[in-house]
This record gives C-alpha cells, structure tokens and sequence, in this order.
C-alpha cells in the first residue's frame, strides 16, 4: 500500500497520521513546501519518501511535480487532512486515477455555499444563507436575511475572518476587513450551543463518532483576548438532548456521499430543541481534538483512520471513559512570557486528571491569539463526571496565567 500524503508536517497534526499509516503497513511518501530537513522526527521517521515542492498552493505545479516523482510507481492512495489543500489532493487523484473524493465530490466540503444547497435540498435546516461577491451584494445579501446575521468566508477554515453583524451601522465596519476575501458566505446568526460532530466512516457508514462542545462558541471566543476557550468531549454521546444532532450527522453524511476517512461537523442547539447544521469539512477537527478522542476512549483514532483509508476496516474497540476538556491559555501582556503562575497548585489538586500540559516556555515570545485557537498553549484535563470535568476546565481558565512583557 503506497500512500501520497500532503503536507506530512503542518498543521502540527500532521505526523500522528502520517504515523498512523506506517503502522497500519502504508508506505508513505509525503509531498510539501517545507524543507526536508524542517520536517518535525515523527513525520520524518514514518515517511518512505519526500519530495518538496516550491509552493504546495500551486496546483497545477505540484500535480505536474507529483506525476514525474510517481513516473510508473503504483500509488494507492492520496490522502489530505488540511483544510486548503483537499482540492489539490482530488486533482492528483483524478491525474493518478486514484480512488477518492473527486474534484466535485470535494467541492461541497470546501465551498460552503455548494455545501448549505447540497442539504438544503436534502432537507436539512441550515442558516438561511447567500453568496456574495461584493460589498454591494454583501449589504443586498443583509437586507434579504436581516440582523443578526453571519459573515464568512465561502472556503474558509475554523473561525478566522468571520465577524457577527448586529445592525446595518456595524455592517459599514466589517465590511472594510473584508476586502482580501474573494467571496463570502452571508448567514442567518443561529442562537445557541455549539457542538461538533465529528465522524470515522469506513464505507459510508460512521464507525465511530465524537461530540465536543464548545465554551464558550468559537466566535465569542475569538472577539474576546481575555477568555480562556475551551473544548470539551463528551462522554455521554447518546444522551437525549444531543439525539437529534447525532440524527443530523448521520444525514449530512448520507447527503453528501462521503464515505472513507474523518469529517468533522459544527452545528447548534437552540434553546427550543432545535438543531441546526453549520458546516462540515472532509478531515478530521484541528486544534488536537483527535488527541481528545483518544484521551476519552483510551484508544488511537490516526490508526483507526490510517486502517479505514488503507484496508477498510475499523477495529478499535470504543469505550467512552472520560469526558476531556482542552483549555487554550492566553498570556497577558505583550512580548515574552517572563511568569506562568497557578500550575503546581492545580497539578497538585487535579493529579492523574491532568493529562497534557503543552505550555508556550517563559522566555518564547507570546503568540498572536487572533490567528490561532491553539494561542500559548494548552492543558489537557479529563474526568469520568462532566460536572467535575467542567469546574476543573473553569479552574485552569482563571487560575493558571501566563505573564508576557515587551523587551
């Protein structure tokens, strides 16, 4: 089995999967921007071979580049888990006439307008939704769905570049910072908790699935520096109030014909009951949530999905043991981290519950928290009881805190 994988390295993901398919027996050449000597040792120990392209953006390039490396070398698989560049992993699968999602079978999990037509048309409720291309049809799209509403970009990932507007005078403020964005998506605002859904499907059938619950939404999260985000995973996935979003799942899954590998979901729940799908993207969630489904099930979901896309099987053995809450922290300040305070004495009171630390060091410079959720780091916290799993995520939210100073 001879797999192509797409940017072994980044996002920082990566090299678990790459991982994962060494050792479900894949030979796994990997194909990127990055230099071979930058690639971190997990992807470089696992990889058959390398090659490095001038700009892994560059389609039509890379597929060309691609094809002479394979010359008559019989590749199996093309396998891409970052968000940008699953077009480019359809066109090397219909130059190499590999199995897989096609260019049109991708195109609704890139193109979010394709995507919401697509379920529409299956009957599930979506935000009402337009395209737009311009300010003028952004300010006619707002006039046709009213306010509160949604802005983002169609082939967008996570929550960057996505703003709430809450009237026409906000709209004029928006607007501007949205200038280097081609196209957006204008949507109704859905008020309510945010859930994922996240999927291993082995022939069109979901072998495995996660919820994660979002405190709080990402796009309160991402207007607010001082909030410490959390994702939490649950481990009571069949309980009553999720029924109808699990249901859901399992509709867009059919809709859109996806069959082999993870996707990852993000829909809501009104304070009514209802659901409400948001988007779906064909690979797995970012921000080390498959880490989190590991630490709830005590098993390894990259080789789960490494067995599903090379062998089409799924043999892991699903016992949900915990709920896992990830907390991402952000320094306060600007410049370097000089202090981390309030770290021993949660290790001491949390024990064997803290799972991960992953911490930016004092003395590394504090990163830009509007870029990344993952902002200085994280700690890994888990509990079979949410309520406790909960109090301890709040903990780490106020009490561990990092210092940063300009040098």
């Amino acid at each position: 089995m001879d797999v192509i994988f797409i940017s072994p390295g980044y996002p920082t993901e990566m090299p678990e999967f790459v991982r994962g398919l060494s050792m479900v027996g894949a030979r796994v050449w990997g194909v990127s921007d990055q230099t071979a000597g930058a690639l971190p040792q997990m992807a470089k120990r696992h990889l058959a071979g390398y090659l490095q392209v001038p700009n892994i953006f560059d389609e039509a390039d890379v597929v060309q580049r691609v094809r002479q490396w394979v010359g008559r070398r019989h590749v199996d698989r093309v396998e891409v888990l970052g968000e940008f560049w699953m077009l480019l992993g359809a066109r090397l699968r219909e130059a190499l006439q590999i199995p897989g999602l096609t260019m049109a079978e991708t195109l609704p999990f890139r193109d979010k307008e394709v995507m919401k037509q697509r379920l529409d048309a299956a009957g599930i409720r979506t935000p009402r939704h337009t395209r737009a291309r311009s300010e003028v049809e952004i300010r006619a799209a707002a006039e046709k769905i009213g306010y509160p509403l949604i802005i983002k970009p169609i082939a967008g990932a996570g929550s960057s570049n996505t703003h709430r507007v809450e009237d026409a005078k906000r709209l004029e403020i928006v607007l501007p910072q949205l200038r280097g964005v081609a196209e957006v998506s204008v949507e109704e605002f859905i008020d309510g908790e945010e859930f994922t859904f996240d999927t291993l499907t082995c022939h069109g059938k979901i072998r495995y699935h996660n919820i994660a619950w979002y405190r709080p939404r990402p796009l309160i999260a991402r207007t607010n520096e001082w909030i410490s985000p959390q994702v939490i995973a649950l481990k009571n996935v069949e309980q009553p109030a999720l029924k109808a979003g699990v249901e859901m799942g399992q509709q867009v899954i059919d809709a859109l014909g996806f069959r082999d590998g993870f996707t990852h979901m993000e829909w809501y729940l009104k304070a009514d009951g209802e659901v409400v799908f948001g988007e779906i993207g064909g690979r797995p969630p970012g921000a080390r949530q498959v880490d989190q489904m590991n630490y709830a099930c005590d098993f390894d979901a990259f080789i789960e999905w490494a067995r599903i896309v090379c062998w089409g099987r799924f043999e892991g053995r699903v016992q949900r043991k915990y709920n896992v809450a990830t907390i991402f922290k952000r320094a306060m300040g600007e410049g370097r981290i000089i202090k981390i305070s309030g770290a021993e004495q949660l290790r001491r009171e949390f024990g064997p519950y803290l799972v991960w630390e992953n911490l930016l060091p004092v003395g590394a410079m504090r990163r830009n928290w509007l870029q990344t959720l993952v902002s200085d780091g994280f700690w890994v916290i888990r509990h079979p009881e949410l309520s406790t799993a909960m109090e301890m995520a709040d903990r780490v939210g106020r009490d561990l805190v990092l210092l940063a100073r300009g040098t």
